[in-house]
């Protein structure tokens, strides 16, 4: 561990252009040569189906996956919750109560129904039939993941939700996320991993029937997979590396900072960490309880890196300019620990995830908040927002007019219907009130 980390810093009079761009692309070459390699697995699933999956399983994972045994089975599911504590089970179902009753108020606001003039115009919900939810797994396990694509999808009345997530080298899926699976109420729970789960999730196989959207983060592989298929089927927001971007005054914590920076950053080497404030000297202190905190961390050589290739801390003349950086860089989540932080929130345009406080770091809002934490990365919180059951539903719009409401609009529907020269669509509101 160095002495002093190789953090980017710099003054907001002196930012580079490209300040605001995350990692490097791929690059052509090598881009072209995952969709290359992705195009030939999906083309085989397609082709050969569970035989596929146990081929790429055994190669990728190492796990010696028959397509026999490709389902988890509910002895699968009793033996995990033996291998798991009775503290795990009890935080998975804290988180599943918490996301469950914030989607499920979300969703009663979008309930709406008026009537005017004759006619009576509702919206509601449809869920979708089926959802995939792919979780990563193989050397780490993400019980959370289970719960932030289930959990919505449950709470928005899908009736077949299906989990993929790639087996250990003993076949097994991690217990604790199986275990996630059954008290979010998963349907199917399949063995296989990578862009062949993607493959089968949207063309089917003789084991895993195709569903309508599919859900959840991956490697490369599995976001050019979902990129693949999503001419066929539809797919959530696209996951890069995960991000957070700290705003910060004199008044906030640098050991607190430090630590969310470091959080974020222990994700992989690839994670996108940064700070912005008004003071000179919180950016310093926050910059050495880094270097501290980075030589104690258990993962400090992946929370170096990061934070050596994509960390960087900018220090700004006023909270305007702050906000203004902050809107343009568009963080997955925004970190912001000022005074008066309520104010700063009302100016912000464009952030997957707004914590506010000292109190309020991004592992609050990945494990016990209720908010989702698949969220747009990578400047996508531009235009998009964070996975939620709104997501596994779709709005459907009622009409019912009365015969005065359709008298009362026929010479509007006339002069509209003349001016996008469409005669038949007049003739079918006159021909209602011919004698």
């Amino acid at each position: 561990m160095p002495k002093q980390l190789k953090i980017r810093t710099w003054n907001s009079n002196d930012l580079p252009p490209d300040w605001s761009d995350r990692i490097q692309s791929l690059g052509e070459k090598t881009a072209e040569s995952i969709e290359n390699r992705v195009k030939a697995i999906i083309s085989e699933v397609r082709k050969d189906g569970d035989g596929a999956l146990a081929k790429f399983t055994n190669k990728f994972d190492k796990a010696d996956v028959t397509s026999r045994s490709l389902r988890v089975t509910p002895q699968d599911v009793r033996a995990a919750y033996g291998k798991v504590t009775e503290e795990q089970i009890s935080a998975l179902k804290v988180l599943k109560e918490k996301v469950n009753n914030f989607e499920k108020l979300a969703l009663k606001q979008l309930g709406i129904a008026t009537s005017q003039a004759g006619i009576t115009i509702q919206s509601i919900l449809i869920p979708i039939e089926s959802v995939g939810c792919y979780v990563p797994g193989g050397q780490a396990a993400y019980p959370s993941t289970v719960v932030m694509t289930a959990v919505p999808a449950k709470a928005a009345g899908v009736p077949r939700i299906v989990m993929c997530s790639p087996p250990s080298e003993d076949c097994q899926v991690d217990p604790l996320v199986l275990v996630a699976a059954d008290i979010c109420g998963v349907n199917e729970v399949y063995k296989v991993g990578g862009a062949q789960a993607i493959a089968a999730l949207a063309y089917g196989t003789d084991k895993i029937k195709p569903v309508r959207k599919i859900v959840g983060p991956g490697n490369k592989y599995v976001t050019m997979a979902k990129l693949l298929v999503s001419e066929d089927v539809a797919v959530d927001i696209p996951a890069g590396p995960s991000e957070v971007l700290v705003l910060a005054d004199e008044t906030a914590n640098p050991k607190f900072i430090a630590a969310d920076l470091v959080s974020q950053a222990e994700h992989g080497p690839d994670s996108v960490a940064g700070l912005i404030t008004t003071s000179k000297k919180l950016a310093e202190e926050a910059l050495s309880w880094l270097v501290k905190l980075t030589r104690s961390a258990e993962r400090g050589k992946i929370v170096e890196k990061a934070l050596t290739e994509h960390g960087f801390i900018i220090t700004c003349g006023t909270k305007e300019e702050m906000v203004v950086l902050a809107n343009v860089f568009a963080p997955e989540h925004l970190e912001i620990m000022t005074q008066n932080p309520r104010e700063i929130v009302d100016k912000v345009t464009s952030a997957g995830l707004i914590l506010v406080g000292s109190y309020s770091p991004v592992a609050l809002s990945d494990y016990g908040s209720g908010t989702n934490h698949v969220l747009p990365t990578g400047g996508f919180a531009h235009a998009l927002s964070g996975l939620s059951a709104l997501d596994f539903a779709r709005r459907v719009s009622i009409v019912e007019c009365s015969k005065d409401g359709l008298l009362g609009l026929k010479n509007h529907v006339k002069i509209l219907t003349e001016a996008e020269n469409l005669p038949g669509h007049f003739i079918a509101v006159a021909a209602r009130f011919e004698k």
